[in-house]
């Protein structure tokens, strides 16, 4: 080791020397996963060329010294160098660990995620790979002496080196640009796996749109809304907003092992053709409350404008908003009512960090005792099955299914063990569902309120399949199991606003978090000029003087809308 260390002590470098050390390290090694992909790409059509292949690696790197060499000069190349390497290797360990890919959805998710989930990734492993191929390499690079000549020579000696790279990667281009614009074009989805270039885009076009451009202007979509009920009875619907949950492991939607052992003797209807509107809660919670689609979401048109919770609490419904999420509510109730979970030890449903869902049934049941108002609305913002720790989304006492992954590197599980873990988050998922749902039912029996409950998840999760993990990749090739979500519905059986055997026979109807503002307001009974008749999920099987609440907006007045 001391021979080791003396030989990086004792060498000297010119700095081109140590940038195109570098360089090849982070082209030919970090960005593996870019290469591999994009040498799939390759090889998967019909005729290729062998000589556009090998060409592949010496057009990344001389990219990679372009924009290396315009950076790094002097007494700033090591500090750019080590950077680089720490904060690619790290995106690399994510990559090819995970399968994350660092978009600008990723980026944003990233950059709002709480102290306690980050520290969730931190592992044995995920150290020892860093050091490895993070702080090792930055620790040669910084040990290495470099020689210098004088300012004019050294700029030339740099200048070279950058016409040199300008050159190889003009003449690759030159020779291969049909090949290169034809997988590029075929898979643009490759250019996100660039270590680290692809992140300092994203991150540089995140930055710019939420720090330097200014803020528009709020936008109301409806300034007088209104409840209209056939009855005077009073109404509460609890909105239960579930956390990476994917709908492929709900047995009432068809799988083998038993996950919702308590609704399905509550009467729900599963709606089994669901979509959401992102893979990441930094996206799908504000879009799907959003009157903004899927195809047109932006987050800063979104949170300019009013949102579903905002019309249904101007109508005059009391909303609450109860989290036991860390990564909040991503804007949606900014302007009403909103309590946060506090994860202190105290609570024997905590553990200084996170609460088990169970912790939201209190604040819950401390509502339902107190209604202020004849119809309320309250969100409860679930943990779920947020990972890669889900052993700590359920209490021991739920391990319905062993044996189970405990550890964080869930990559390091079997497949039996991590698909248990999962299971168990859904299966406790189930059960707090089921809690809510009895809530609401001993209210209705007690004093004649009509309730409902709709729970539905922001996304889901990839849990190995095709070697991916956890969720956020980008929409375009995102897997089913990250965008195939869950969506049930309650209602106690003495409304008369909605047939439930209606809802059943079109539970298998494909819908998607677009469809989630319109059918709370009909829930709600909420009349709105924002709401669009052909989005409400349920107007099929509600009662005909409900459906003609709410007057239809046309294409032209959506339009003005958005």
């Amino acid at each position: 080791m001391n021979k080791f260390m003396n030989f990086f002590n004792n060498r000297q470098l010119t700095t081109n020397q140590l940038l195109l050390l570098t360089c090849s390290y982070l082209a030919l090694i970090l960005n593996l996963p870019f290469l591999i992909r994009t040498s799939m790409a390759i090889t998967a059509l019909d005729n290729y060329n062998i000589f556009f292949l090998i060409s592949l690696p010496f057009f990344l790197l001389g990219l990679t010294l372009l924009l290396q060499g315009l950076i790094a000069f002097r007494w700033l190349t090591k500090p750019i160098l080590i950077l680089t390497v720490s904060v690619s290797a790290l995106i690399f360990y994510a990559t090819i660990t995970y399968g994350i890919v660092f978009d600008y959805g990723m980026v944003q998710n990233t950059l709002e995620t709480d102290t306690a989930e980050a520290f969730s990734y931190l592992n044995i492993y995920a150290i020892g790979f860093f050091i490895i191929f993070g702080a090792l390499p930055s620790w040669i690079i910084y040990s290495t002496k470099l020689t210098y000549q004088p300012f004019f020579k050294e700029l030339l000696s740099r200048l070279k080196l950058i016409s040199s790279s300008i050159l190889l990667v003009f003449i690759i281009a030159a020779i291969f640009y049909s090949n290169y614009a034809s997988v590029g074009r075929n898979n643009r989805e490759v250019t996100k796996y660039i270590v680290p270039y692809a992140m300092i885009d994203a991150s540089y076009k995140f930055v710019r749109n939420h720090y330097f451009y200014p803020p528009l202007k709020f936008k109301l979509l409806d300034t007088a809304p209104s409840i209209v009920r056939d009855n005077n009875k009073k109404h509460v619907t609890v909105m239960v907003l579930g956390e990476t949950a994917r709908a492929m492991n709900f047995s009432l939607n068809g799988y083998e092992k038993p996950t919702n052992q308590y609704t399905e003797k509550q009467g729900v209807v599963s709606f089994s053709n669901v979509t959401s509107c992102g893979t990441a809660t930094a996206i799908s919670v504000p879009c799907m409350f959003s009157r903004l689609s899927k195809d047109n979401y932006n987050k800063r048109i979104a949170i300019a404008q009013q949102n579903v919770v905002d019309i249904i609490h101007l109508a005059g419904a009391d909303v609450l908003w109860i989290s036991n999420n860390n990564g909040s509510c991503k804007g949606v109730c900014t302007r009403v009512k909103n309590t946060q979970i506090a994860t202190d030890k105290s609570n024997p449903l905590c553990d200084g960090e996170y609460c088990y869902d169970e912790a939201l049934l209190a604040p819950l049941r401390a509502k339902l005792n107190n209604l202020s108002h004849e119809n309320t609305l309250i969100v409860l913002h679930m943990i779920g099955s947020h990972g890669p720790t889900y052993y700590k989304r359920y209490p021991k006492d739920k391990r319905v299914f062993t044996p189970d992954c405990q550890r964080s590197d869930i990559q390091n599980c079997s497949q039996e063990e991590l698909l248990n873990t999962y299971d168990n988050t859904i299966a406790y998922t189930d059960f707090v569902l089921s809690k809510v749902i009895t809530e609401m039912s001993v209210l209705t029996a007690k004093e004649s309120i009509e309730t409902s409950v709709l729970y539905v998840s922001d996304h889901g999760e990839s849990l190995g399949e095709k070697g991916v993990y956890l969720h956020g990749l980008p929409y375009t090739f995102a897997p089913d199991e990250q965008t195939h979500i869950p969506m049930i519905y309650w209602a106690d059986n003495q409304q008369t606003d909605v047939n439930l055997n209606c809802l059943n026979q079109m539970s298998d109807t494909p819908l998607s978090h677009d469809n989630i503002f319109d059918t709370l307001l009909s829930i709600m009974s909420i009349r709105s000029k924002a709401y669009i008749n052909d989005n409400d999920s349920f107007i099929n099987c509600k009662s005909l003087s409900v459906m003609t609440r709410p007057p239809p907006i046309n294409q032209h007045s959506m339009e003005i809308l958005n």
